[in-house]
């Protein structure tokens, strides 16, 4: 078995910003390139909203932007996507539908712990967020201002406009009409319902006003 290319970040039980209590937390995070001897050379890069590290590493090249010669950059996967602390992996009490409902807030200052604890990083030079990872780099900049030197945000928001709450919720029913659904469960994987989804989120993807 190929073992994986990341690596996990004990964080205990974490008290989330809604008062519950997630046990035994840990974020997934890969790093790239080089921390300097003053730490200066950070770029953090969160997941955007179903991502995992896999899917975002690709703008990670030399001589661009997101250059591992000359910057550490790390990936903090989000709570919820399958490799950090999420309904699927963290066991009872927080399994599946009783997974607690964690905040961008929740995420980022976790990232904090991660980037201190781990590393000993005080400042930040970028953080780098597409979509909800653009959210995230907002709240960075946001409950860390002395930290942050800067933030490049691509097609993200501070705030879910209620129009993408409205989408969001079209496509959370599509998911929850499948016939496995029971009530917070799957009793199997959803396929049609991911179909059902994946065509909605695709057709709204490819629109004009997109």
């Amino acid at each position: 078995m190929t073992p994986p290319d990341y690596e996990l970040f004990e964080l205990g039980d974490v008290v989330l910003q809604y008062g519950l209590t997630l046990r035994n937390a840990q974020l997934a995070y890969k790093t790239y390139g080089r921390l300097d001897a003053s730490r200066s050379n950070v770029i953090v890069y969160p997941t955007s909203y179903g991502a995992q590290h896999y899917d975002t590493e690709w703008l990670i090249r030399a001589g661009r932007a997101l250059d591992p010669e000359r910057y550490f950059i790390i990936i903090p996967n989000m709570l919820g996507n399958g490799l950090s602390s999420s309904p699927s992996n963290v066991g009872p009490p927080h399994d599946r539908g009783r997974f607690p409902g964690v905040t961008v807030a929740d995420n980022v200052r976790l990232q904090r712990r991660l980037l201190a604890e781990r590393f000993g990083i005080e400042r930040i030079a970028l953080v780098y967020g597409w979509s909800m990872g653009g959210q995230q780099a907002y709240h960075w900049a946001t409950l860390f201002p002395g930290m942050v030197e800067r933030i490049a945000v691509v097609c993200g928001s501070a705030r879910t406009a209620p129009h993408n709450q409205v989408f969001l919720e079209g496509i959370k029913y599509a998911l929850m009409a499948d016939p496995a659904w029971r009530d917070g469960y799957f009793a199997e994987p959803p396929v049609r319902g991911l179909r059902a989804m994946g065509r909605i989120y695709a057709g709204w993807a490819l629109s004009q006003a997109f």
